[in-house]
């Protein structure tokens, strides 16, 4: 685990010289405080930080095949590197370290491009063909790990993260085109960024840089979404390979040769793979877990029962509002740009709780997007059945009745009928307008409302929905929103929370829920397996229920939240954001009115707009700590 950072200018004669790799290096020591690499020759110069997982005495990068003219550097780990090692070893290749990084200079010279269709992993990697003068970069199937790349038609500029850019001289422009879309969802869709000339490269794809052309994007995998008329429905067959290939994902990706241990909260998913990982250590897992004093988002009494069926070493910790001002600026850094998802607060307390004990651990993350795990596939499966009730039905009866105990109900019951209210509105609509919908924090009138700048500059959020769906092969509801969550919202919220916040505190990260071998048995299942009636998680249930807790079992789905809504409204949080307002952080972006009086809702119990507040604290700390304003747009 490491971050990687690199130029290559597009004149040979031009050379890259070893000081520019070395400030954006420097730039990422979070994520490698154990070592670092240089490779520096003509137009290329490549580096990296390492976080030693693997071969923590011989795994320095850069790694080598036999004549020295294959160079590579990776972020992530390969964890079929000892099987993929014995096979290059029968076709003549000799290895001088362990780790899994020389399998991709070998590999790479047996296969091309083609090395990474055999491998199982996360990894962001980058290889210098000297031979060739060829820069092959390369992110892994799922987005797990993350790359970000720059072109300016002279040279070519990646890392890990943005700030690897910015310390190359990239600039540091305003992209305010997606504006709307990070207000609305809470983040930047892939593969844009917030800065100007500054992108992502898309999970399931290479970007190869060749001697005088400019780079070329290839696209290596995608997720194999069935049509529900193609989708297989064989449940025992299904159950009994997805048990086989999780267990063994687990298997895999305890492969460390440091300690490691696992992120527990009261869900199925973390319980799950502690429950696998117990099976298969000799040794008690080390467990970490956080909690709020709400008992409503709480789950530390879950998992205890698991931590106790399954004998691990467990820690806890308690996440509190004074914690949302004092990790603000630590988070709006980690992430380079604004991240609106508050989770991230308590995925970064966690974080830091492992670290003291482990270098490694492994999480649930993934799960709901492989298993169809989030509420909104019951809303969908309830938008299907809505759409067939009489038209006066929908359009009068139902909504006014919802909308009467949105308005008059107490506490509790009126958040709900809040949200029942936006599921009702949402149901009439086609499916880009209705996901954006449901997967926003405010809506698109109060955001016009809200927002400051002239609608031309801005592209709506719908739109990068739109373009997120437009390759998508299936077209019954189900299959189109799994092909969502895999495309839009895994890569650009889930997995860049986890990479950013564990990175931020030097620990790895592992996800066997994204097991690619995983995702391709489940990917083309039917929603009859998959979702029956409105049983989430239907095939996990069945695989590993009788190994979990009933209580858990039986519990519902709370996610991995933080209470915004109850902290936003007990006055602190909110005086926050109205401080950064006034020192002017927003002005240009965000009309003060519309803000106030979303306060004012808020605090009211008419709507809840905790998480919107969270999204427009980050946004006001970037443009701060960046010295951006909309005027520089």
């Amino acid at each position: 685990m490491c971050g990687i950072a690199g130029v290559l200018h597009a004149d040979a004669a031009h050379p890259a010289g070893a000081e520019i790799v070395r400030r954006m290096c420097d730039s990422l020591l979070h994520r490698g405080p154990d070592g670092e690499g240089t490779y520096v020759e003509g137009p290329v110069a490549l580096g990296m930080r390492r976080l030693a997982i693997i071969d923590v005495a011989g795994g320095d990068q850069p790694l080598y095949n036999e004549d020295r003219s294959i160079v590579a550097f990776q972020n992530g780990e390969i964890y079929n590197y000892v099987e993929l090692r014995q096979e290059l070893e029968t076709r003549g290749h000799t290895f001088r370290t362990r780790s899994d990084t020389e399998v991709l200079a070998h590999g790479y010279e047996q296969w091309g491009d083609e090395l990474v269709q055999h491998l199982n992993g996360m990894w962001a990697l980058a290889i210098w063909d000297s031979r060739r003068q060829r820069l092959l970069l390369s992110r892994d199937r799922l987005g797990i790990k993350p790359l970000h790349w720059h072109w300016d038609g002279t040279r070519l500029v990646y890392g890990s993260e943005i700030k690897a850019l910015l310390a190359a001289g990239v600039p540091s422009v305003p992209n305010w085109e997606v504006l709307d879309a990070y207000v609305a969802f809470g983040f930047v869709p892939e593969p844009h960024s917030l800065y100007r000339g500054v992108n992502k490269l898309p999970p399931g794809h290479n970007l190869v840089v060749e001697k005088g052309q400019p780079p070329r994007l290839q696209r290596y995998w995608q997720v194999p979404v069935a049509d529900e008329s193609q989708s297989r429905r064989d449940e025992g067959r299904i159950i009994e390979e997805f048990t086989a290939l999780l267990t063994d994902a687990v298997r895999l990706q305890m492969r460390s040769d440091v300690p490691f241990g696992a992120f527990l909260s009261g869900g199925l998913d973390s319980a799950s793979i502690v429950t696998l990982m117990a099976a298969q250590s000799s040794s008690p897992v080390q467990t970490f877990t956080i909690g709020f004093d709400t008992p409503s988002y709480d789950e530390r009494q879950l998992a205890r029962l698991v931590a106790a069926r399954c004998g691990t070493r467990h820690v806890e910790r308690v996440v509190a509002p004074e914690d949302l001002e004092a990790g603000l600026d630590q988070l709006g850094v980690a992430f380079d740009e604004p991240f609106g998802d508050g989770s991230a607060l308590a995925s970064h307390v966690v974080a830091g709780l492992a670290r003291e004990q482990v270098t490694v651990v492994l999480t649930g993350d993934g799960g709901d997007e492989l298993l169809a795990g989030y509420t909104r596939y019951q809303g969908e499966k309830f938008s299907q059945a809505y759409a067939a009730l009489p038209r006066f039905a929908r359009q009068d009866l139902v909504p006014g009745v919802v909308q009467a105990v949105a308005a008059l109900a107490p506490g509790r019951l009126r958040d709900r009928a809040q949200r029942a209210a936006r599921v009702l509105a949402a149901a009439n609509l086609d499916f880009e307008s209705r996901i954006s919908r449901k997967q926003s924090w405010s809506d698109p009138e109060l955001r016009g409302a809200l927002l400051a700048l002239p609608p031309g500059e801005v592209r709506p959020a719908r739109e990068f929905v739109a373009d997120a769906m437009r390759d998508c092969p299936a077209r019954d509801a189900f299959h189109r929103l799994n092909w969502f969550d895999y495309n839009f919202m895994l890569p650009s919220q889930m997995l860049t929370k986890v990479d950013r916040m564990t990175m931020a505190r030097s620990l790895e990260a592992r996800v066997p829920f994204l097991d690619h071998r995983l995702v391709e048995l489940m990917a083309p299942v039917s929603a009859r397996v998959q979702l029956p009636g409105y049983t989430r998680k239907h095939v996990l249930r069945r695989a590993l229920g009788p190994r979990l807790p009933l209580e858990l079992l039986q519990a519902p789905k709370r996610g991995f939240n933080v209470p915004l809504r109850e902290w936003f409204r007990a006055g602190d949080p909110v005086q926050l954001l109205q401080r950064r307002v006034e020192r002017g952080a927003l002005d240009g972006l965000v009309r003060r009115p519309a803000l106030a009086a979303a306060v004012e809702a808020h605090r009211a119990r008419r709507a809840d707009h905790g998480t919107l507040f969270w999204i427009l604290l980050q946004l006001a700390g970037w443009c701060e700590r960046a010295g951006i304003a909309a005027r520089s747009a």
